[in-house]
């Protein structure tokens, strides 16, 4: 997808050989992470601000510290890869 030289509001967004752009990484299953200082603006116009070089912002909302992520997308529960996987109490051995 192209990048246009205009932001939302139609305005120019000046683009010169010394601008350094901002390094977003989507993680797979986790949250986008973001090349700090940042500060992000929610919805409701409040604005949260990081000092640190990165910052990860929450993208399954199960942060308690929304809208920064607390890596609380890792407790999902996945399914056994295997029978072998389980406790052996669980396994359905026929």
């Amino acid at each position: 997808m192209p990048i246009d030289d205009e932001d939302a509001e139609g305005g120019d967004v000046p683009t010169t050989s010394t601008t350094k752009r901002t390094v977003v990484r989507i993680v797979k299953g986790g949250p986008i992470v973001i090349d700090g200082p940042v500060e992000i603006e929610l919805d409701d116009g409040t604005h949260v601000e990081s000092d640190r070089f990165a910052v990860a912002v929450c993208t399954c909302r199960r942060s308690k510290n929304y809208p920064l992520c607390d890596t609380s997308h890792r407790a999902k529960k996945r399914g056994a890869q295997s029978s072998e996987d389980l406790p052996e109490d669980q396994r359905d051995i026929t």
